[in-house]
This record gives C-alpha cells, structure tokens and sequence, in this order.
C-alpha cells in the first residue's frame, strides 16, 4: 500500500489578493485585500473595496484550510484552494466562501459571497494541477495586474 505524502501549503504572507463580492446575488464590489500577517493562527490585514483600506482580523486553520475573518462591515469565512500550471510555473492561490453583512452597512443581514485571488511562482513540483481555477481566479488577477498580462 503506497502512502501518498500531504504538502502542507499555507497563505502566502504578507500577500495581496483581488477580491470580489456579490450580495443577495447581485454584483457588488471589486477590490483588494491585503493579509499582512498570520501568526498563531491569526490573520491580520486590509480590505479595500471604495479606496480605504479597512481593517480585517480573523482565523486560519492549517489543517482544513478554512478561513474566517471580520472587517466593520461584514464577517467572512471561506476555503484556501490551491491550482499549479506547471506549464508557466505559477501556483494560484483562491479563497472563497460566503459572507454575512452587518451593522453599520446598510445591507446589514444580507448574505452573499466572495473570491479572492492571488499567485506565486511555483518552486518545486506541482502539488495540484488536475483542473483548472474556476474564471474568478482570472477576473479577479485582473484587478491585481491590470488587462496587460
């Protein structure tokens, strides 16, 4: 019996993601987020949706790769997934989840969802490259890079 060998692979830090978000089905947002640091499981960072950077403070789980965090606006909480293309070595890195709105906004108790994205180059060997990312993780390096790349 052959034991296949798990890479842990964490949150790159600190990291800038494209993030996108939709409330009650509907498009809302694009924007950035930043995780500045996760240390003991705490994530710390900013999310940027109209030009201010707000404050965002949460959770990370290694081992399930779930993620949970609060900004004044909105609690969020999601999966890390992870797509190597070995072809342009490039790992990228997509959390996405759903998200619950709250006071002082005025969509307070609305929910929706978010994906957020971002990439590194892949060093090693690939460790996920059986499928594609889904087109949030390209539309959403666009707000990342820019239509130049």
């Amino acid at each position: 019996m052959q034991t296949r060998q798990q890479t842990m692979v964490s949150i790159p830090s600190p990291s800038q993601w494209g993030i996108h978000a939709d409330i009650a089905g509907r498009p809302i947002v694009w924007g950035t987020m930043i995780i500045n640091s996760i240390t003991d499981n705490r994530v710390i960072g900013t999310i940027n949706f109209r030009g201010t950077a707000i404050p965002i403070n949460g959770n990370w789980n290694e081992n399930t790769r779930q993620i949970s965090f609060d900004s004044p606006y909105a609690t969020y909480s999601g999966n890390l997934s992870i797509f190597d293309d070995p072809a342009i070595r490039v790992r990228h890195y997509m959390l996405s989840g759903r998200l619950i709105m709250k006071p002082p906004s005025l969509q307070a108790g609305e929910y929706g969802t978010w994906v957020a994205t971002t990439d590194r180059p892949l060093t090693g060997a690939p460790i996920s490259s059986d499928a594609l990312p889904p087109v949030g993780a390209f539309l959403t390096s666009d707000i990342l890079y820019g239509d130049d790349r």
